[in-house]
């Protein structure tokens, strides 16, 4: 086959002499013994521009049984007890020592068109011999386990090679890589990041709608024709042509405004609804607020309660969505501290304040500092800068291509960029489920992931779940709106929202706690696959998941563009400078 880049027929293109390594010695279900012939020699060996170990952990095989052709992995090599003990620190290598190998199976090889499925249809027999697999063909995993594989799909994504030379490059269709949402997970220094940036530059060559929340800014030098960058608040390092932009508070619904306010006790949340509902009043029906707010010590109920029984009025009041001033909301609650009736009245005036405004001072107290805090300057306090919303609405129905929205202006305090992230998302998910995407599907990419999803605010019974990425990852991707998520710490990441990641990009995770959590998110991933987690190479990577069967560990490339995530320069900026001279 031309298109699986084969140098010669099969099967004798595939299964080379030069990359004979032994025969099986041993089989159980899951795994198979070798004798490695070669296992002994000083060093691998080179062939058609890569290397080979020809018996290293970690190498792929093919088995030539008798009934088919199997994919493995070596996962462990060992000697006898008595040729153990010639290994000592003069050991120069020996051609002829007796190495054995445990090999995992991975899944069998179509013996027609090569195409790759998991699992076992026949095993081989004890004697059947054993190759290394060539480099190239492991590189073509992606395509070989497509179910109806397209060899002149115009979009695919060059993510890396099998081998350090480069030479084996791995390409995936963004279907495979977004279609069931993907995650990006490592520890500190692992190459996430440079994944991050390698697969943004993938997409911008094609005509991609990517949305990406940048929490820390590092992805700032991204440039290009179809880049669009703004921010919300002043970024510690901003891009040279990064727009501000404003949030305004109708994106927020009842929920943010109550993870916002932390009401407490009896009195405060009740209270803090009340005047949520009568402030919409005021919006909808600006004549009864003259003030901004709707006036009730010791006012007439007639008029207000004649305009709440209008037809589409009362059911606007409580919705969730439908916007108010929020800048009244403290005159408002002091409305709300009131008699049902006046003294003698049966039901047509409210009463004097009835002193419960007191139990709602440190709800006040908290409403001001919001409003007035630097942190929500971009919601609360905007100039004229124009609204995220707008730029959002613009990339996804221009020609615009990446659209990075940068938070690290937005402070921790009130816990602003969680809120404000939340709100971005549902956002996007409304947008999604009103067909937006339908024509121009969309990736939401999160960096930092494990800030943003599975919070909860508030206490007793007034908590408020942030959970629209977690509702994009369930429900996003039947509206063309897949979710990428970046994280460090894939333990603060709710299994939930993992086990709804089809495509998991693992850098080295050196936490045993990460490993379980991606084990269990990933059904396809077993422990003797996850045991080479910990030891990957700085920007190496397995692929796992429902497209990816079979993990493939690969080589990223290095990003063009490459994300400003480097720590502080203590040599540079702490090294002594001697005294200048005097003249």
């Amino acid at each position: 086959m031309s298109t699986l880049s084969i140098d010669e027929t099969f099967p004798k293109g595939l299964l080379r002499p030069e990359l004979f390594l032994g025969v099986a010695s041993s089989i159980t279900a899951r795994t198979v013994g070798v004798n490695l012939s070669e296992a002994g020699n000083p060093s691998g060996s080179h062939f058609a521009g890569g290397r080979y170990g020809r018996g290293e952990v970690g190498e792929f095989v093919l088995i030539e049984g008798q009934q088919s052709l199997l994919l493995g992995r070596i996962a462990e090599i060992r000697l006898r007890e008595p040729e153990r003990r010639s290994i000592r620190r003069d050991f120069a290598g020996n051609s002829d020592l007796d190495a054995l190998g445990q090999i995992q199976l991975l899944g069998c090889v179509a013996m027609d068109d090569l195409r790759v499925t998991a699992g076992v249809d026949a095993y081989p027999r004890l004697g059947d011999r054993i190759y290394a697999a060539p480099h190239r063909f492991i590189a073509l995993l992606p395509r070989l386990m497509e179910h109806a594989a397209d060899d002149n799909e115009p979009v695919v994504l060059n993510l890396g090679a099998i081998d350090v030379a480069q030479e084996s490059l791995v390409t995936v269709k963004p279907e495979r890589l977004f279609g069931r949402h993907c995650a990006i997970l490592g520890a500190t220094g692992g190459g996430k990041s440079w994944t991050t940036a390698r697969i943004i530059e993938e997409c911008i060559q094609y005509q991609a709608k990517l949305i990406l929340i940048d929490a820390t800014g590092e992805y700032r030098e991204f440039a290009g024709v179809g880049v669009v960058h703004c921010h919300l608040g002043e970024p510690v390092a901003k891009a040279a042509a990064s727009t501000s932009c404003s949030l305004p508070p109708t994106s927020f619904l009842e929920s943010d405004f109550i993870a916002l306010f932390e009401p407490a006790g009896k009195v405060q949340g009740p209270k803090l609804r009340a005047a949520m509902r009568s402030l919409r009043l005021a919006k909808l029906q600006p004549q009864l607020a003259p003030n901004g707010f709707v006036e009730k010590i010791n006012q007439s109920k007639t008029a207000i309660e004649a305009a709440e029984n209008q037809p589409g009025v009362s059911s606007k009041l409580d919705d969730p969505r439908q916007p108010f001033d929020v800048r009244m909301l403290v005159k408002q609650i002091e409305q709300e501290c009131v008699w049902p009736t006046a003294y003698g009245e049966v039901t047509s005036k409210w009463g004097k304040e009835d002193g419960n405004f007191s139990h709602c001072l440190s709800l006040v107290a908290r409403i001001n500092g919001v409003l007035t805090s630097p942190a929500f300057k971009c919601v609360f306090q905007p100039d004229t800068e124009p609204a995220l919303t707008k730029r959002i609405d613009e990339i996804i129905n221009g020609t615009g291509k990446l659209l990075r929205i940068c938070l690290s202006g937005i402070a921790y305090e009130f816990r602003a960029r969680e809120i404000i992230a939340n709100v971005i998302g549902r956002h996007l998910l409304t947008k999604a489920r009103g067909g937006s995407f339908h024509q121009q599907p969309t990736v939401i990419l999160v960096d930092e992931a494990h800030n943003f999803l599975g919070r909860q605010i508030g206490a007793e019974d007034y908590t408020a779940k942030l959970d629209a990425f977690e509702l994009i990852a369930k429900e996003g991707r039947k509206y063309g709106l897949s979710i990428c998520l970046a994280s460090q710490r894939p333990r603060d990441i709710t299994e939930g929202v993992l086990s709804q990641m089809g495509t998991l990009i693992v850098h080295r995770l050196t936490n045993d706690r990460d490993r379980e959590v991606v084990e269990r998110a990933c059904g396809e991933i077993d422990r003797a696959a996850s045991a080479f987690l910990p030891n990957l190479r700085p920007g190496e990577a397995a692929i796992i998941g429902t497209d990816f069967p079979i993990p493939l560990t690969i080589q990223i490339r290095e990003p063009g563009t490459k994300p400003r995530s480097d720590g502080p320069k203590y040599q540079e900026h702490w090294a002594v400078k001697p005294p200048k001279m005097e003249a």
